[in-house]
């Protein structure tokens, strides 16, 4: 008798349904035929690593056949000197999506519940599902995290509850007494897993630093990357920052050599050259907001957002998306997200920018930025 696979899987993966990437170009053009083509649906820093990353990494791989310093020694180090942390509160891991999973790892049980917001990031449902916990997703308030009513869905039988600030992929935001009024409400025997993936080209006054909290708050676990603003999204570098005894045991799970050796050089670079970053950061802020009007005056809606992307209301978003596509330029849809009607369009470099804005004006049928 032929047993189907898929009673062998856990209840919990059984139900889930694979994380959609961006589209890459290479797969656009190999698709459609076009040349050419942009993308502007991972919310990836257009303009990549700085210099200093750069040379750090092609000098790191004159040592391929030898394995990476397993502990992260100097990526460490300059985490903690640059957040005034303890080495021994920092968690390494292939990329942030590695981390959130191996927190998921550390502190759920198939009998517990996380609780995260409406519009959360995909990783976070498909980690707890994966090793069978349960999650409780509560709507938005105006698109973003109701905190008063996901610190109210906080009951005995929840070990977690995932933040997002900003939110990805709606980049709403809260400020510093929203945060302090949710940590105060919610048990420390409740993990709070604060996602600050965008915690860099965040500007706006009021913006809480999530690490200031975590000598008051040891349930809180800080998750960043390198990804964004520092431009490494292909060699996959992020990490945890939180209470000394919760990073212990996270690095009884975390498998050795989780990042390579070229990806924690390019790391401590990128992360030492503020100069470069500060630049990411103003030219980031000053392109937003160019796209937002640019968008609006299309009479499109646009989100407010603090991030590197924007999130617009555009009706037929499924049909627009295959527009774009066939005039080579990749966003993304949010019909994953529920959000149907919706794309996600990550700011890019001002020529980029300028071809999605006439791409729009001419399938939206509104010529004004033409």
């Amino acid at each position: 008798m032929t047993c189907d696979p898929l009673i062998l899987a856990i209840p919990g993966v059984r139900g889930l349904v694979p994380y959609q990437p961006g589209k890459p170009i290479e797969e656009l053009e190999r698709e459609l035929g076009v040349t050419g083509a942009i993308k502007l649906a991972s919310n990836e820093n257009p303009y990549g690593p700085g210099p200093k990353a750069q040379e750090a990494a092609a000098h790191a791989l004159g040592q391929l056949a030898r394995y990476p310093d397993g502990g992260g020694f100097a990526l460490k180090r300059a985490l903690a000197r640059h957040l005034r942390v303890s080495e021994r509160q920092i968690t390494l891991g292939n990329g942030s999506n590695d981390v959130l999973e191996l927190i998921a790892r550390t502190f759920l049980s198939p009998a517990e519940t996380a609780v995260c917001d409406q519009y959360a990031f995909a990783a976070y449902p498909i980690s707890v599902r994966g090793i069978g916990a349960q999650v409780v997703m509560v709507p938005a308030r105006d698109y973003g995290h109701d905190l008063e009513a996901m610190a109210a869905a906080v009951s005995p039988a929840v070990r977690m509850v995932y933040l997002a600030n900003p939110n990805n992929p709606t980049g709403t935001w809260f400020d510093r007494d929203a945060l302090a009024g949710f940590l105060a409400r919610v048990p420390q025997t409740t993990i709070v897993v604060l996602d600050e993936a965008y915690f860099e080209y965040v500007t706006e006054d009021g913006y809480p630093d999530g690490c200031a909290w975590l000598a008051e708050y040891p349930n809180l676990i800080v998750v960043r990357t390198f990804s964004k603003v520092h431009g490494l999204a292909a060699l996959r570098v992020g990490y945890a920052v939180s209470d000394e005894r919760l990073a212990e045991l996270m690095n009884r799970l975390r498998q050795p050599f989780n990042v390579n050796a070229v990806a924690q050089a390019a790391a401590v670079a990128a992360f030492e050259d503020t100069a470069y970053v500060a630049r990411m950061v103003a030219v980031n802020r000053d392109e937003r907001a160019a796209l937002r009007e640019a968008i609006a005056a299309l009479g499109l809606a646009v989100l407010p957002s603090v991030g590197n992307f924007l999130c617009v209301e555009v009706g037929d978003a499924a049909g627009l998306y295959q527009g774009l596509l066939r005039q080579g330029v990749i966003v993304r849809p949010l019909a994953p997200y529920a959000l149907p009607a919706h794309l996600r369009i990550t700011v890019g470099r001002p020529e980029e920018n300028q071809r999605l804005v006439r791409a729009l004006a001419e399938l939206t049928g509104n010529r004004r930025a033409s």
